[in-house]
């Protein structure tokens, strides 16, 4: 599969196929296809990868996309303005992304849940106990919210992150969580009473506008449209 990413910051991933070749997406994430392309919903898995789609953050079914004939065309749509981020999983790499990170990847990558080891990371850390991980060996296709920071943390060293900016990680990456020091910074500093740290060794891809950050923009424009 060959591939390119094009149109941000609303960015679509446009995907060439040769003939019996397929791709994985997200349910509504195809934008435009060419004709040959043959379409099959499923549970990808059966139950138990259902249920670990439902809670990671994804729809339950999942659509194959599978060129019939000759060489085919599709492209795959972010859902909010940012990118599309191509990641290649291998045996040496698996990656661990947010909830509803997930856009489209190569039939030879699984994805599963990923549960917080700590639990005060996740409750307070802003990514939750849940995350999706990606393994097998292909290119997964991933949203990010605004554009794209990246790290290489050495063993030891580590990042902190405000709640919601942690796009992805290698999964040899951990994640933990600190307070913010002094009460009256927690209070009115508006950064909350917590913030997630990364620690390496491994690669972090950070957001910089998460789609919290959004509605929380524009909420107060929709609030005085109401009145």
């Amino acid at each position: 599969m060959n591939y390119q990413v094009k149109g941000e910051p609303f960015p679509v991933v446009v995907c060439s196929l040769d003939s019996g070749e397929s791709v994985n997406c997200q349910k509504g994430a195809m934008a435009w296809m060419s004709p040959n392309m043959q379409m099959q919903t499923n549970a990808g898995g059966g139950v138990g990868r259902m249920i670990s789609r439902a809670v990671s953050g994804e729809s339950i079914f999942q659509n194959v996309y599978t060129a019939q004939g000759g060489a085919g065309e599709i492209a795959f749509a972010a859902s909010v303005p940012g990118h599309i981020m191509a990641m290649n999983i291998s045996a040496s790499r698996s990656v661990v992304a947010q909830k509803r990170a997930y856009l489209a990847s190569e039939m030879s990558v699984d994805m599963s849940m990923f549960f917080q080891k700590k639990i005060g990371a996740g409750f307070f850390g802003g990514e939750g106990f849940i995350m999706q991980k990606f393994t097998g060996n292909g290119t997964v296709f991933l949203e990010i919210d605004g554009s794209v920071v990246e790290y290489d943390l050495q063993a030891n060293e580590s990042i902190h992150v405000d709640t919601g900016y942690l796009a992805a990680m290698d999964a040899t990456c951990s994640v933990d969580i600190v307070t913010v020091k002094g009460i009256g910074n927690a209070l009115f500093g508006g950064e909350g009473f917590f913030n997630t740290v990364v620690s390496g060794p491994g690669h972090v891809w950070l957001q910089t506008m998460p789609a919290s950050a959004i509605a929380g923009a524009l909420a107060p424009f929709m609030a005085s449209n109401k009145g």
